[in-house]
């Protein structure tokens, strides 16, 4: 066990310094920061002793360990927009991203789970026909598009929820969330619905194809032989079985979640670190973007790890082969 976490350990590091290697690529390839950072008036002589102050003067590998060196602090510079330090800019937004990820993760991987499981057991029946017809919608249309036709009805046409920003907040323990407001409530359906349901649908079909399968197998058909009950054979025997390749594709998609929360945000206003990134796209702001993508990769690489250690845990099969390998 301990050689297995020590192998994913160094392979996450690996993984985060080919993806500081492309952040501060960004830096080299990306306009010049100098240029961002003054006016037309500024004199060559001042420009000169900026650079040299920045350290940009500095060769290339002695530039990457300094960023590597302040990454690892915490520490990626000021905003050339902004004026302010960039992980201040995103720990301000972070709660915002954070609060609709974790919403909307749960409400895909709940239904995602529940729809699966009926439409597999009930496969013949009407509803769950229905249900898989209508699946085709959230793996079909675009989010952008799904967002716009979810204000445009229950913004517009019904009223009854704001159709951008994310309401009032309050804040407890230095962490700002809308969870305990009205308004920041309702702010929040549309957006996490919208986020959500792409990844809804795919771990529906995921749980229902896997389920299908399971139901399938020689011990599902002695569980039966054995006169245990249909809820037993079900939820005691399949549904165990089916979950454990659920918790890889699972975790994957809370970390697209939060990856590609980038559109939900800029549909609805929603003042989280992915409509910080794309003010920054649009202004050059070198410094937030590569702290986003490096944000983006450590959030990836843990969610990975952790999957991986509860893969682990899950299927006996996998300490089984390891063993049998040794």
């Amino acid at each position: 066990m301990f050689a297995f976490i020590l192998r994913r350990l160094v392979q996450s590091a690996i993984v985060m310094l080919v993806v500081a290697l492309v952040s501060f690529s960004l830096f080299r390839f990306v306009g010049d920061p100098v240029a961002s950072m003054v006016g037309q008036e500024t004199t060559l002589a001042e420009r000169e002793a900026l650079r040299e102050s920045l350290g940009l003067n500095d060769p290339i590998l002695v530039q990457f360990g300094r960023f590597v060196g302040r990454a690892l602090q915490g520490d990626f510079g000021i905003s050339y927009r902004l004026q302010q330090p960039v992980m201040e800019l995103i720990l301000s937004r972070l709660p915002a991203t954070l609060e609709l990820a974790l919403v909307s993760g749960i409400v895909a991987f709940a239904l995602g789970i529940t729809l699966g499981v009926y439409t597999a057991l009930n496969r013949r029946g009407w509803l769950s026909n229905f249900i898989m017809t209508a699946s085709l919608i959230g793996v079909s249309l675009p989010t952008f598009l799904i967002g716009i036709l979810l204000i445009w009805i229950f913004a517009v046409e019904l009223q009854w929820l704001p159709s951008f920003g994310r309401g009032e907040t309050v804040e407890v323990w230095g962490w700002k969330t809308g969870l305990l407001t009205p308004s920041g409530r309702a702010s929040l359906v549309l957006p996490a619905i919208t986020l959500g349901l792409y990844q809804m649908t795919l771990i529906m079909r995921l749980v229902r194809a896997e389920m299908l399968e399971v139901l399938r197998a020689d011990y599902i058909k002695f569980a039966r032989a054995r006169g245990l009950t249909n809820r037993a054979v079900h939820f005691g025997h399949a549904l165990k079985n089916t979950l454990v390749p659920v918790i890889t594709i699972t975790g994957l998609q809370l970390g697209s979640i939060i990856a590609f929360s980038i559109i939900t945000e800029t549909v609805f206003q929603w003042p989280g670190v992915g409509a910080l990134f794309i003010n920054s796209v649009q202004f050059v702001d070198v410094p937030v973007m590569a702290a986003y993508l490096m944000l983006i990769a450590l959030v990836f690489v843990i969610i990975n790890l952790t999957v991986d250690l509860l893969y682990y845990a899950v299927d006996p099969r996998l300490r089984v082969d390891r063993a049998a390998g040794h």
